[in-house]
């Protein structure tokens, strides 16, 4: 797939029976470019997707397909990857060898260095050379990276909220890199479609926890993207929390004002920062969004508060998970892989209420 790229591009998508995997057949089924040619589950081949998914029926008329990269490389051009870390890492090496673009969801070749991948997330690294091959797809911040590209790497949903959330200050120079502290808050979508005590209703009913804290797989993420656009060592305090409703994540930021920035200021550098990037919203002093605003959209909102007082800055970033922080934005990647109008397929009003 090199030079002028075609009108339409034919997708396999591993992982269909998962949140992330279904999503991206909402999605793609009003992308004019994208004809889905093969579903995929490891568990569950042979089988109409629609018996797992009755909502799909009469939308969608497939029956989930093995894993089998000859034959993906039969059937489509590229391929989505939304499988549980420890997977994508033996998979997409032989996906890429049998000639096919790849748009991995997992955390598997996000973090660059293996050691540290190995650390946090609990399974062997991917291959080095593979993993370098992988471009990251914040698509906001690498979006000129991603361009004609084989191999992109989709962020994860806490990094995107949050990164979005803190680059324009940090790289302007705005905020102590040294005291970031993030509290962030997720719905149980992001847990993913198996059941677990943590996600089982008369757990989470009325209950709000927070869990992995300060050992989330997601903070050498951020760590690793704050420092490549800032040139200068980040750490962060990370505290995730599981929240009783089923999509979206509110990340709110806490970091020192090096300088009397006021609130208007911030929206003005941020506008400005995301000038053009239509899926970034950034709201006016004294409004701060809520994760409902965007629901069921790819979009990011973002709001302020400067408090004199403590000389600190309280950034809010929501998006939805399952969109803005895995499929929407994995398709938004696609759209700038092939060199598409970037909202391409995207144009979704958030669901309110």
């Amino acid at each position: 797939m090199t030079g002028q790229q075609p009108n339409t591009v034919k997708v396999a998508i591993v992982g269909s029976t998962g949140y992330g995997g279904v999503e991206l057949i909402r999605l793609l089924q009003h992308h004019p470019h994208v004809e889905i040619t093969s579903v995929i589950s490891s568990s569950s081949s042979g089988v109409p997707i629609s018996d797992g998914f009755p909502h799909l029926t009469n939308v969608i008329h497939r029956n989930l397909d093995g894993v089998d990269p000859s034959e993906m490389a039969k059937a489509a051009d590229l391929v989505f990857t939304a499988t549980p870390s420890g997977v994508s890492s033996k998979l997409v090496p032989q996906l890429l060898e049998a000639g096919l673009k790849v748009i991995d969801l997992s955390g598997d070749f996000r973090i660059k260095d293996g050691q540290v991948y190995e650390e946090w997330y609990k399974h062997d690294a991917p291959d080095p050379d593979v993993l370098a091959s992988a471009v990251y797809g914040l698509c906001e911040i690498y979006g000129e990276q991603v361009k004609d590209v084989d191999f992109i790497s989709n962020p994860g949903c806490y990094p995107t909220a949050t990164l979005l959330g803190l680059i324009p200050a940090l790289k302007a120079g705005w905020i102590d890199p040294s005291g970031i502290i993030i509290d962030a808050k997720s719905g149980v979508s992001g847990a993913g479609r198996g059941t677990s005590l943590m996600t089982h209703y008369a757990e989470i009913n009325e209950n709000f926890k927070a869990y992995k804290v300060n050992k989330h797989q997601h903070v050498p993420e951020i760590e690793q993207v704050l420092t490549d656009v800032s040139g200068k060592e980040v750490t962060v305090t990370l505290t995730t929390h599981l929240v009783p409703m089923t999509r979206g994540i509110m990340s709110t930021m806490y970091a020192p004002v090096l300088d009397a920035y006021t609130e208007e200021d911030f929206v003005k550098l941020y506008r400005e920062y995301y000038e053009g990037r239509k899926f970034v919203r950034v709201r006016d002093k004294g409004i701060w969004p809520a994760t409902k605003e965007v629901s069921g959209s790819n979009f990011c909102d973002i709001g302020f508060a400067v408090d004199s007082r403590t000389g600190r800055v309280t950034i809010v970033s929501v998006i939805d998970n399952v969109v803005k922080g895995a499929a929407g934005q994995a398709i938004q990647n696609l759209n700038l892989m092939m060199g598409w109008e970037e909202s391409l397929g995207l144009a979704f009003t958030p669901v309110y209420p």
